[in-house]
């Protein structure tokens, strides 16, 4: 009998009260378990505490969940945050140092919002910090004066490019997905192939290029009510597959 692949989730760590702790939303989780049909496993941000020889001995894949920090700017040799800025210093010291040693590894790999972004500098890409700002850019914030139906609900279409992965997941040229972000892709890292584009030409979704498995990052949010939404589930499941198939294998 097969097992249920173990999906590590990365946290980002937060100050509440007088303790420091790990923290991940139940939405990715949840999407772990009920859209990609895995076992979730949170992973701390401990940096270098962490083993990662033991992680990449022991996961079937891994989830780069989204946050609301922003990746420290020095990483890609950005000018300095607008002050306000929310950043998670242990949070960059332990997925950034872990996404290429994954994918060279053959370990399945999705990014969300901030997991998106983190792929991207991890290896080589730089971001916009305020994609509102940019000229010819639309502003891809939620309105956060809303509840979070409204926050969550399809924002802008996308347009899926052909021969990748999403288009080989069946979807459809033109998607309607959520935008709850900020920032966003300013140069596209070497050996990323773009998958999805905003209609302001960002660059919403990527794979990478002769990957040896499963590597997709997407901006938006497909975790967000992952199982009534069929082309947020394709992704899901797609991840899930091939980390069926790494369990197996091993």
């Amino acid at each position: 009998m097969s097992r249920l692949p173990l999906i590590g989730v990365t946290t980002c760590s937060k100050q509440i009260g007088s303790h420091p702790y790990h923290i991940v939303g139940d939405k990715y989780v949840r999407a772990v378990a009920v859209g990609a049909g895995g076992v979730p496993l949170v992973i701390p941000s401990l940096g270098e505490l962490i083993d990662q020889e033991t992680l990449l001995e022991t996961l079937d894949g891994l989830l780069l969940t989204g946050s609301p920090s922003n990746v420290e700017p020095h990483y890609y040799n950005g000018p300095a945050s607008a002050p306000g800025t929310q950043h998670d210093p242990a949070r960059d010291q332990t997925t950034l140092p872990l996404i290429r040693r994954v994918i060279e590894a053959g370990i399945p790999l999705l990014g969300i919002c901030r997991g998106f972004q983190e792929i991207n500098v991890a290896l080589g890409g730089s971001l916009h910090q305020s994609v509102h700002e940019v000229d010819g850019l639309m502003d891809h914030r939620e309105p956060d004066d809303q509840p979070l139906e409204v926050q969550y609900a399809p924002s802008h279409p996308l347009r899926v490019q052909p021969g990748g992965v999403l288009s080989g997941l069946g979807l459809p040229d033109e998607i309607e997905v959520n935008s709850i972000h900020g920032q966003g892709v300013q140069r596209l890292a070497p050996g990323l192939r773009v998958e999805a584009l905003a209609p302001d030409g960002l660059v919403e979704a990527f794979s990478v290029e002769g990957a040896p498995s499963f590597v997709l990052g997407v901006q938006w949010h497909p975790e967000w009510q992952v199982r009534s939404n069929p082309n947020y589930l394709a992704i899901f499941q797609a991840f899930g597959e091939a980390c069926r198939k790494r369990a197996g294998q091993r």
